[in-house]
Order: C-alpha cells, then sequence, then structure tokens
C-alpha cells in the first residue's frame, strides 16, 4: 500500500474552510466527513482533514491549543502544480474563495515558478512548478559535486 499523508488543520468554520478547498477544484470525502470535519482529497495519496478547532484540539496533549489566523507559522505546506499557469490558476481561485495571497507568484530560480496562499483560517500553502529540465539539470549538478 502507497503511503499516504494527511494534513490535520484547525479550522474556524467548517462550512467556509470546505467551501475554501473546494473551490480550488478538491473533493470533499463524505465518508470520512461529518459536522466537525471534512476530509478534502488533493490527490491518490493526499488528504486534507479539516477539523474543527474544538475537535482538531481533541488530539493535543493536554494544554495543547490551535492557533488559527496566527502571524506565527508552524507549517508551510508545498503542493506541486502542473504547470506555471495552474498556479496562478489556483491563487486566482484561492481569492475568489475567502483566501488570500501570502506570497505572491515569481520565479523563485530558474525554471521554479511559485505563490503562496493563505486559507480563511490562515494556513499557508506553496503552490511551486517545477520545469522538468531544471529538476534532471540540478540532479546532474549535485551528482557531479558529490551530493547525489
Amino acid at each position: 500500500m502507497a503511503r499516504m499523508i494527511f494534513p490535520n488543520l484547525p479550522v474556524s468554520d467548517i462550512r467556509k474552510a470546505t467551501g475554501f478547498y473546494t473551490a480550488l477544484g478538491f473533493a470533499k470525502d463524505p465518508r470520512f466527513s461529518n459536522e466537525q470535519c471534512s476530509a478534502i482529497t488533493v490527490a491518490d495519496n493526499i488528504t486534507i482533514m479539516l477539523l474543527e478547532k474544538q475537535m482538531y484540539e481533541g488530539f493535543l496533549g493536554e494544554g495543547g491549543t490551535a492557533h488559527l489566523n496566527s502571524a506565527a507559522k508552524e507549517v508551510l505546506n508545498c503542493l506541486s502544480c502542473d504547470s506555471a499557469e495552474e498556479v496562478d490558476d489556483l491563487v486566482a481561485k484561492a481569492e475568489a474563495a475567502g483566501g488570500s495571497v501570502y506570497l505572491p507568484a515569481k520565479e523563485q530560480m530558474p525554471g521554479m515558478y511559485g505563490a503562496s496562499i493563505a486559507d480563511p483560517d490562515g494556513h499557508v500553502w506553496e503552490l511551486l512548478w517545477m520545469s522538468p529540465e531544471a529538476v534532471e539539470a540540478a540532479s546532474a549538478q549535485n551528482a557531479a559535486a558529490g551530493q547525489g
């Protein structure tokens, strides 16, 4: 069985959060969703678990609390895109669905194009496209330098 990842994100409003992620083109999986949580399928092996704050805190150790819309960021999730155009498309969809641009789109280095968006609860997602040629060139350069 392929390894899967389930990022768990605390949210203040499950309907608003679910609407944001489905507006990006991801699907809600009703099998693992209820009034307090939504399972959002991003890819075959990636499902975002949106959890109302109280439910999320039930998974934390004693005294653990969820921080919503905080300036402090503990994790930046990165989602690969098939093209630079898909990066721009997801940024536009995020803004239209109540999210915001965290970092505007730009060429980050030759062959890499990305942007960062924040969902309505402040969770940041990097959106990144890498040209296959740039990846191959970097791999060859690292191998030649003995880093591969």
